[in-house]
């Protein structure tokens, strides 16, 4: 990893240099993903489990590139990133960190296009992900959330030992919120 600092007045970012797997390639998100973007975001998966942002085109993805992933980036050193195949198969989604006004610590988040799942990429890039944010960026405690009635994404924080602490109710969503806590015995 290398570190920047873009003036003196800027502190120190640590930039994320692509994680790697044995199947995966985990990098920051930029414009030029628009169109996977608008893909991922328009999933039925996605709809269902985590919401419609309402983004229907190029322009919108965009939007929701710079002013999300590309922001986080430069405010908090981590965001969501993109998850590609490593032998040039493509992007299948989204995993990363984020920093909510609404939880006093980071969140895992993920989101991978319906064709993708089922093959172990969420587990893989999200263990990825738990791991840098914990031994990199030393964030001590990570937590996640999910809609109340999300099985495959529950057994995958169970999978990666985040245990259920709460329900909590998330602003913009209309029910509550499973919250998961990582290390488990926060």
């Amino acid at each position: 990893m290398s570190g920047r600092a873009s003036s003196p007045n800027e502190p120190l970012r640590l930039r994320l240099n692509p994680l790697q797997t044995e199947r995966l390639v985990i990098r920051e998100l930029t414009l030029a993903d628009a169109a996977f973007t608008l893909e991922l975001l328009n999933d039925p998966g996605f709809h269902q489990y985590i919401g419609d942002r309402g983004i229907r085109d190029i322009a919108g993805a965009e939007k929701y590139l710079r002013d999300g992933p590309i922001t986080s980036y430069a405010k908090y050193g981590h965001g969501l990133w993109m998850v590609e195949l490593k032998d040039g198969g493509g992007p299948v989604g989204i995993c990363g960190l984020l920093q909510r006004d609404t939880l006093p610590q980071p969140d895992i988040g993920f989101a991978f296009l319906a064709r993708y799942t089922g093959n172990g990429y969420g587990y893989e890039s999200a263990f990825a992900v738990l791991h840098h944010g914990l031994n990199f960026l030393k964030i001590p405690v990570i937590v996640a959330i999910t809609a109340e009635e999300n099985p495959p994404s529950i057994a995958l924080l169970e999978k990666l030992g985040f245990r259920f602490d709460k329900m909590i109710q998330m602003p913009a969503y209309p029910g509550p919120s499973r919250l998961f806590a990582y290390p488990a015995n926060t």
